[in-house]
């Protein structure tokens, strides 16, 4: 079922102008294939789908034109430079603001970086939460996503 349905979202996404997750749900279902929001979060993630300009100032999903190209230290930069907003902490979770729409490719920008210092990030729309170990790791982890946002 996964295949089949990241076989459709590809489809979707190279045909159509798809600017947000829900417009990705209403596309599948269309598609007779069922699914949640978080299912299409989680999709989005794995095929690691960017948000590209779309013009009128609006942005909409696609493929890296290269995989690796995606996550290279400067689109990096460009993605933190373009989307983040403020970047907060609490314990050993930071929690990082994007604008609207944009929060899925930071959160898959810094998952591929696979940090040690990082165990994993939940995204939503505007908002990710990005869980660090050790604890104590906290502040160094910041310091590069604030050098990246800068």
């Amino acid at each position: 079922m996964k295949v089949r349905r990241h076989s459709k979202i590809k489809e979707i996404i190279e045909d159509n102008v798809i600017e947000t997750q829900e417009e990705l749900a209403v596309a599948l279902r269309k598609q007779e294939i069922e699914v949640t929001q978080a299912t299409v979060s989680r999709d989005i993630k794995e095929l690691m789908l960017i948000k590209v300009p779309a013009g009128d100032g609006r942005y909409r999903y696609a493929f890296p034109v290269e995989q690796n190209a995606a996550f290279l230290q400067p689109r990096m930069e460009r993605i933190f430079q373009d989307s983040v907003v403020d970047i907060d902490y609490s314990e050993n979770i930071i929690v990082i603001k994007t604008l609207p729409g944009t929060a899925q490719a930071v959160a898959a920008a810094i998952d591929n970086t696979k940090w040690p210092d990082i165990i994993g990030t939940v995204a939503g729309d505007d908002n990710i939460l990005v869980v660090v170990k050790p604890t104590d790791a906290v502040p160094k982890v910041i310091a590069k996503l604030q050098t990246l946002s800068q």
